[in-house]
């Protein structure tokens, strides 16, 4: 298994492809790509339709995949607010893939269109447009007819109305719906997902809740719990609570205490004082138990390095071949006000391993088992060959 991936900021589309594909062409030497994954920046919008057809100008083989951009990573490198094109290529042997596109139909019917069997345990790669497609009942479905199945990928960005984003798969372009591929036989996607934020206060029971509303936490009413909890932070988290507080729902409700990590982050999308509730990016039960969350930049880093460095340590000297990084818009330059933050401490912990990828509207990747679409999140797909051994605590 081979992987090359590099990045241009040349303002002519056709150029931009030509320059990425030479440069991963010469990394990759005289091996042929069997996957193409192809990130283009909005500056290049009048061009998306030509995007496959340049592609496969450079390329004699190899399945392309992709979608349209806020920002770019190629080679390494993190390259937004500004005309970008990302390219990784892929060296596969032994590995079979298999492209598909979802525009609504159920994954029974889906599974029994693209006719991958349980038991291969096939890798997903998925792009979504966000105006045109909610992937969280797909990703649901996935999980539970593929359980031992790794999921990754992120949501197009770019675009401001429907229509504005575009999905690449194979010659096609397509404005809608979901593009993915999956991998089978000798591959194996580990998965790194930094949600970037830390606990405070302390871990609650939901004791009524309608749906995504809150009423009661720990049998008081929840819009008092955070305003106690306001009183009680110093000034500095005061602050990041104005625009950076969320939720965090534990996702394994068996432990008997709960740590940074433990939790499935969720926004806090509206509350409402005279009646006392918050209202939630995600459907709760009575009984579940969470607590607030605050994310920052510092906080955003630490989580990041506390994860590539149990990664590290897990997989036991054994190096991916190649990764994809699918990273929040709101992270990168905004965050940490300088660019490469997390390119460059994935380089510190894994080497120069090739990495690609792009900022999205949404990011999908596992936590604990189960796949979910988060915000704010940097989510890594390390992928290696299947006969390598390598571990992941979570």
């Amino acid at each position: 298994m081979q992987w090359a991936s590099a990045g241009s900021t040349e303002q002519n589309t056709a150029a931009a492809i030509r320059e990425t594909a030479a440069a991963v062409r010469a990394e990759l030497g005289a091996a042929a790509p069997d996957l193409i994954v192809a990130f283009v920046s909005a500056h290049h919008r009048e061009r998306f339709s030509d995007i496959a057809a340049l592609v496969r100008r450079e390329f004699r083989s190899g399945l392309l995949i992709g979608c349209s951009a806020g920002g770019v990573i190629g080679g390494g490198k993190e390259i937004e607010q500004r005309p970008g094109v990302s390219v990784t290529v892929a060296a596969l042997p032994q590995v079979t893939l298999t492209p598909f596109h979802v525009a609504g139909e159920n994954v029974a019917a889906w599974q029994q269109r693209v006719a991958l069997a349980p038991a291969v345990e096939p890798q997903f790669l998925l792009l979504a447009d966000p105006f045109t497609f909610d992937p969280e009942p797909f990703l649901r479905d996935l999980d539970r007819v593929y359980p031992a199945s790794r999921k990754i990928g992120g949501l197009a960005s770019g675009g401001r109305q429907p229509g504005e984003n575009a999905l690449f798969l194979g010659d096609e372009t397509l404005a809608a719906g979901t593009v993915g591929v999956a991998l089978s036989g000798n591959v194996r996607v580990d998965t790194i997902v930094a949600q970037g934020c830390r606990p405070v206060g302390q871990p609650m029971f939901v004791t009524e809740c309608q749906r995504n509303i809150i009423w009661k936490l720990d049998g008081q009413p929840a819009v008092e719990v955070l305003q106690t909890l306001y009183r009680h932070l110093d000034r500095a988290d005061q602050e990041l609570a104005r625009h950076a507080l969320s939720l965090g729902v534990v996702m394994n409700e068996q432990q008997h205490e709960y740590k940074q990590g433990d939790f499935l982050i969720r926004n806090i999308v509206g509350m409402d004082p005279d009646r006392g509730v918050l209202a939630i990016g995600a459907v709760l039960r009575e009984g579940a138990v969470v607590q607030f969350h605050l994310r920052d930049a510092t906080t955003s880093a630490q989580d990041l390095e506390h994860l590539l460095t149990t990664y590290a340590e897990a997989s036991a000297g054994v190096r991916p071949a190649g990764a994809l990084l699918f990273s929040c818009l709101g992270r990168g330059m905004y965050l940490y006000g300088e660019p490469d933050h997390d390119t460059n401490a994935f380089r510190d912990h894994l080497g120069a391993v090739p990495l690609g990828g792009f900022f999205c509207n949404g990011e999908i990747g596992p936590v604990q088992g189960s796949t979910f679409l988060h915000g704010y999140t940097s989510a890594f797909g390390l992928f290696r060959a299947r006969s390598q051994s390598a571990t992941m605590a979570r």
